[in-house]
């Protein structure tokens, strides 16, 4: 298993001087963004897509500093009631997952998504609770008529380029939490994976290793990234929070760099569960902390997870 790097945290960076520092840093993968809501800034998909010789040294200038790429991703919505959103996440989508196959890159990760609550509407609606019935007809129009049609045949596409969608389960959209998950898969089939984030899943109440045991092979990529849930918060207004991300003291919970939401136990739990499914790719620091800086939090994350992850094969039961 590798420890990787979300390449956006050096989005102001040109993209070698990104990669130097990512190496330098100690990692060996990165999982880089082709457009949507993490942009193109290392990634310049039609020209990568043109040029096969512009591929080659775009592949070189990873590997030749001992580093994989673990996934391109493409986070936006392709199912929003606003076409030209819908349309362009739906063009960056497709040519990502053809530039993932010529790359040989294993993994395209994106959001679901979030359509509206009927043909008519013009915003997104999530809806999390069965009442008032209303609630339950929007969930049957969001599902049946929007998402899983599309899903279906994105899925195709995937396939067909022999690559995974790594779907990342995400509060505020259709797919949020394990159950939402596998209904989507179960519709699509094996080529709608999950992009594993435990930090969409701490604030929920989630236990971490029981989702990874339920989701098994589904699971195509992972990223570390954790989530302080403040008990002082929590206990006066619960875990829906839709306060800005900078008002930390008020807020319910936090993302925080691995190790200072939950200790290093819980991530070598997370990464033993993992390995019993027989994930081994990589797990992706995503360094969304707005209590450290950009280094600190990456040099500290790294070393957490260098510290949890198993690297080497398992040796053989000689006492069993």
């Amino acid at each position: 298993m590798r420890v990787g790097v979300f390449t956006v945290l050096y989005q102001n960076f040109p993209f070698e001087q990104a990669l130097d520092k990512i190496a330098a840093a100690g990692a060996s993968a990165v999982e880089i963004g082709t457009g949507g809501l993490p942009g193109s800034h290392h990634c310049n998909v039609d020209e990568l897509l043109a040029s096969a010789e512009k591929r080659t040294a775009y592949l070189k200038a990873v590997e030749s500093r001992g580093i994989i790429i673990s996934a391109l991703s493409c986070h936006w919505d392709p199912i929003s009631p606003d076409t030209q959103v819908a349309q362009e996440s739906d063009v960056i989508f497709r040519k990502t997952v053809e530039l993932a196959e010529k790359l040989g890159v294993p993994a395209v990760n994106v959001l679901s998504g979030l359509p509206a609550g009927s043909p008519t509407d013009t915003r997104p609606n999530w809806v999390t609770c069965p009442w008032p019935p209303h609630f339950l007809e929007i969930l049957d129009y969001q599902w049946n008529q929007v998402a899983i049609p599309y899903w279906r045949g994105a899925a195709m596409v995937a396939e067909k380029h022999g690559v995974k969608i790594g779907v990342e389960m995400h509060p505020g959209m259709l797919i949020y939490n394990v159950e939402t998950f596998l209904r989507m898969r179960e519709a699509c089939g094996p080529a709608l994976g999950c992009n594993f984030d435990p930090s969409h899943l701490f604030w929920n109440g989630v236990d971490p290793v029981a989702a990874i045991r339920k989701l098994g092979d589904a699971i195509v990529h992972v990223h570390g990234k954790d989530c302080y849930v403040d008990p002082y918060n929590i206990a006066v207004n619960g875990c829906n929070d839709h306060k800005p991300y900078s008002k930390i003291p008020q807020r319910s919970w936090t993302f925080r760099t691995i190790g200072y939401g939950h200790d290093i136990k819980v991530w070598k739990d997370i990464v033993s569960a993992l390995r019993v499914v027989g994930y081994d790719h990589v797990i992706s620091i995503e360094h969304e902390d707005g209590l450290m800086s950009f280094d600190e939090g990456l040099q500290k994350g790294l070393a957490a997870l260098k510290e949890a992850v198993c690297v080497e094969s398992p040796g053989e039961m000689f006492w069993a």
